[in-house]
């Protein structure tokens, strides 16, 4: 994926094995949860392209949350600041090789940001 491209989207659920039955007889999306990452069950759309996550819902986190593939997240963070948003969360790892932070557009809209190479199971 090249920068600005949505890669992810994760959405907030109460209830993570009533979402994935939910979610999985709705739209007949593929979800499991893949080694190193228990506790979040990943999606895949029928096109094997679209996916993302299901994840607990909590405070600061109760809508769909899409993540944007960047060069470099601190970047875009200042880049962000500079133009009227926020940092809602700092860049923070996911793996060796990938990282993720949130940014507040000017109008509080949560928009992820991810950066790296994430390798799944």
């Amino acid at each position: 994926m090249a920068h600005g491209d949505i890669t992810h989207i994760d959405i907030p659920v109460s209830d993570l094995t009533a979402g994935a039955a939910f979610y999985s007889g709705l739209f007949g999306w593929q979800i499991a949860e893949i080694p190193g990452f228990e506790g979040y069950p990943m999606w895949q759309a029928p096109n094997q392209i679209s996916g993302g996550g299901l994840a607990p819902r909590g405070e600061g986190f109760e809508h769909p949350r899409s993540y944007v593939e960047v060069d470099s997240i601190d970047e875009v963070l200042a880049k962000a600041t500079e133009s009227g948003g926020s940092v809602v969360m700092d860049k923070a790892p996911i793996s060796e090789t990938s990282w993720f932070a949130v940014l507040a557009d000017p109008d509080g809209n949560h928009i992820g940001l991810y950066e790296g190479t994430t390798e799944a199971g």
